[in-house]
């Protein structure tokens, strides 16, 4: 088993509409869609983990400092289709099964029910020094 770390960001895909201004039944559905996918990772005992990050205003970076305290700033302000909305940790047999899990959250319904097509990055975890030379 492979373990991979599947990256939603705020890009809403197709969705120009921020999440926060959709009609109550499309949030409800959108978020439907979510509990039922983790489920179904949950049954298969593929889902070792997944969150929803809260919104990026309430975000810190820490940098630290050699001589002083740490810097802690307010952000981050990338564009906000870069910014982390929440993760799968999801632990697979093959890197195929986990595009096909990643292409299906892709699809989470936005409104109007329309699939969002939201982009999903997915990342493999290293498991071992090797990987740090696999580029």
């Amino acid at each position: 088993m492979t373990r991979f770390l599947l990256l939603v960001n705020l890009d809403g895909g197709n969705v120009d509409t921020p999440m926060l201004e959709w009609d109550e039944a499309d949030m409800k559905a959108h978020m439907q869609f979510l509990n039922d996918h983790l489920e179904r990772l949950r049954q298969s005992g593929e889902l070792v983990e997944a969150q929803a990050l809260t919104w990026p205003a309430h975000a810190k970076v820490v940098r630290a400092a050699s001589v002083n305290a740490p810097v802690v700033t307010d952000g981050p302000y990338a564009e906000s289709k870069e910014i982390l909305a929440g993760y799968e940790m999801i632990d697979v047999e093959s890197e195929e099964r986990a595009l096909e899990i990643a292409a299906e959250l892709s699809t989470v319904p936005g409104p109007g029910g329309v699939p969002t097509e939201q982009p999903i990055e997915v990342r493999r975890v290293m498991d071992s020094d090797a990987d740090l030379y696999d580029v």
